[in-house]
Parts: structure tokens; sequence; C-alpha cells
């Protein structure tokens, strides 16, 4: 079976759609470009899948992404669809350690988000952020003070946690 026709399968559930393209990219029968290329032309529903997918491998294994994985998360930071946005913030949490001077563009699309209505894109961002900040890069000297100032404006108490736990393991 391929991508376009698992991902066609209204016979299978969506969790089962994204379990088995990670499957995938984890055993090598699909190369992260591949999918890339496919959800870069897919409709949103289809993108988040993939990106989820993604999301899914990069957890157990981030080495599968390469530098190609962050520009592409980067970019769909800023796309219209929450779900799109809330995948690959996660996927840049899970990679961000791969990648630690090549963040710039994640960081300005994930703070931009910290301020979207949805909770989970917060939360996503936030997780992201908090990872990035974990990694005690250059980045700290800007990204701090935008944390701090992002916490006193957060209403969640849950996404404050995130951004408090990793302002501690960043000094």
């Amino acid at each position: 079976m391929n991508l376009q026709n698992l991902l066609s399968d209204k016979g299978k559930k969506p969790k089962e759609k994204t379990e088995t393209i990670s499957k995938w990219l984890l055993n090598d029968k699909l190369r992260v470009d591949e999918l890339i290329g496919f959800a870069g032309t897919s409709n949103d529903p289809i993108k988040a899948t993939c990106i989820e997918a993604i999301e899914f491998a990069t957890k157990q294994n981030p080495s599968i992404a390469d530098e190609s994985v962050l520009d592409f998360v980067s970019q769909t930071l800023s796309e219209k669809a929450p779900r799109i946005k809330w995948e690959s913030a996660k996927v840049i949490g899970n990679i961000a350690h791969l990648f630690p001077e090549d963040l710039d563009k994640a960081i300005k699309n994930l703070l931009t988000n910290t301020s979207y209505d949805g909770t989970v894109v917060r939360w996503a961002a936030a997780f992201a952020l908090g990872e990035i900040l974990k990694l005690k890069t250059k980045h700290n000297k800007k990204l701090l003070p935008a944390i701090e100032t992002i916490i006193l404006k957060e209403e969640k108490n849950s996404i404050k946690k995130i951004y408090l736990s990793a302002i501690k393991k960043s000094v």
C-alpha cells in the first residue's frame, strides 16, 4: 500500500493512518523527504496527518529528521489550520536539539503562536520553546525575556508550568 492509498482508505481510522506512516518512516519504508513532498501539496487534514506521523516518529527517533524537516515544520507553523500548527510545534520540540544553531525561523513562528486563541496551539508552542530554551544556546538571550513576558499574559497554568520548568532547566 502506498501513501495515497493509505490516506484515502475510508476503512482505516485517522490514528491508524498516522501510526502506519510513522512506522514506515521508522522502518525506512518511506523517506521523510517523500512524505514532506506529499504533505506540501495536500489539503490541510492530510498535511496535518503527515506532520503528526513525523511527530510520532521523531518522538521515538529524532534522528530521522534532517534540515528539510526543520524547514518544513518551521514554515507550517504559519499555516491557518490549528492542527498543523500544533503538530509542527511538537516536531520542533522533538528535534530542536539536532539543530541548535538553525532555529531562528522556528522561534519566530513559535513566538507568534504563543498568542493564538487555541489552547492546544499555545501548549505546543510552549513545549517547543521550552525544549529550545533547555538547549542553552545563544537564542536564550532573546528567548528568555520573551518567555517571561508570555508567562505574564498566559491565562492557563498548565502552559505557564511548561515555561517555568524550562526556565529552571535553562539556568
